[in-house]
């Protein structure tokens, strides 16, 4: 029994904030019902390729991309633009602790599925609506996606090589990391709102916005402008506020050198052969060496490609000094420490024997994550969902599909 195995969710989303917070819910033991248009389903269903191959090596039906935000839910497709389907949606609602959406700021209301109108029929109800900048300012009616949100929201101004540099500009970054944020966040409200129900018996509606988030999770690069009133500029690998703390060559490549204090960049330069950089008043501390940031970076650059990668990584851990290599993702789901945690799994899959999954970073010792479902065929669950949650009786269930609500 997982820790939320007590709670239904409704999760009306697509694409990936409202997936991934109801990928997190259904990992966690929650009954998590993905309803879906008719037809074509959630939009990242075709968002490929890459697809899903079956035992001899040709495309299904299932795009990566949405393999990678659906497991662990029950599928059903209902058209609720029109009235039958409207009335399935609010039954299954009566009978959920959470609803998810991502629909325009009053999408809903139209269809009877808005907050208002299902806390009317389930007071109780957690209702998340989920939007790139929420349900109130002028912005509130736009539509938000990940990559605009991320330039709007000023990480892409961060991100990228400095200015001067060959292909200096902004960068955004490699996953779709603000959609990705949102989702958590929205995970940890509908939690505080189900904690808030325990004690007053009421649900309430979250109001997710992934321009907030980004403005969020901008964290000490938002403080340093606050603080300041200088907006930061990109540093590439760079660390605002720690040096060294970036890439490095090295005799066959690169690695990452993550200095978090004094005494580990004395240790360091010890090992790199220097050991009168410690006392170098230039680099005595983080502060004067944030200070002297251009004069020390050429000369560990300088010294670092005298050694492979492998031997700065064991030499360095050997000091207790923090560093890594950059490995692409194929050396990742190699590393001893990925594999030795688990990080990928495989789950059976009805046309493809099985489906191979990124882990659950979450580790209950109680509670456990659970891989029970691979992600969804569309509308692979109606039948079971209707019968079980609102007692259709299979010959309706037939009914509604041949008039077009399923």
């Amino acid at each position: 029994m997982g820790a939320l195995s007590h709670l239904r969710v409704l999760d009306l989303s697509r694409v990936l904030a409202g997936p991934w917070s109801g990928q997190i819910l259904a990992d966690l033991g929650a009954d998590v019902i993905k309803v879906e248009r008719p037809g074509s389903g959630d939009d990242t269903r075709a968002w490929g390729p890459p697809f899903l191959k079956d035992a001899g090596g040709e495309n299904t039906s299932e795009a990566a991309y949405y393999l990678s935000a659906n497991r662990n839910k029950r599928s059903v497709t209902i058209d609720f633009t029109r009235p039958e389907g409207q009335r399935l949606v609010r039954e299954l609602a009566a009978k959920s602790d959470i609803v998810i959406e991502n629909f325009k700021v009053g999408g809903l209301a139209a269809y009877g599925l808005d907050y208002q109108s299902l806390k009317a029929i389930n007071p109780q109800l957690i209702y998340c609506s989920i939007t790139g900048f929420g349900q109130t300012g002028p912005y509130a009616k736009r539509a938000g996606y990940d990559f605009m949100i991320q330039g709007l929201g000023g990480l892409m101004s961060l991100t990228g090589r400095p200015e001067g540099e060959e292909g200096a500009g902004p960068v955004k970054v490699g996953v779709a990391l603000t959609d990705i944020l949102t989702g958590l966040y929205s995970t940890v409200a509908m939690l505080a709102a189900l904690a808030h129900r325990e004690q007053a018996g009421v649900g309430q509606h979250v109001d997710m916005a992934l321009l907030d988030v980004q403005v969020a999770c901008l964290a000490n690069q938002a403080m340093n402008y606050l603080t300041t009133g200088n907006p930061p500029r990109r540093l590439g690998n760079a660390h605002p506020n720690i040096v060294p703390y970036q890439d490095f060559p090295t005799a066959d490549g690169d690695f990452i050198l993550t200095v978090g204090n004094d005494s580990q960049f004395r240790k360091f330069a010890e090992v790199a052969g220097q050991p009168q950089w410690a006392d170098d008043p230039r680099f005595l501390t983080n502060k004067q060496r944030v200070a002297n940031r251009a004069e020390l970076i050429p000369l560990i650059r300088q010294a670092t490609v005298f050694k492979t990668t492998a031997e700065w990584v064991a030499q360095l851990e050997a000091a207790g000094v923090p560093c890594g290599p950059i490995n692409d993702l194929a050396q990742m789901f190699q590393d001893p420490q990925v594999l030795a945690r688990g990080l990928a799994v495989n789950i059976p899959h009805p046309l493809a024997g099985s489906v191979p999954q990124v882990a659950s970073p979450i580790r209950l010792s109680e509670t456990p994550v659970e891989y029970r479902r691979a992600p969804p065929l569309l509308g692979e669950h109606a039948e079971a969902v209707l019968g079980e949650v609102l007692g259709l009786e299979a010959g309706e269930v037939q009914r509604l599909r041949e008039a077009g609500v399923l």
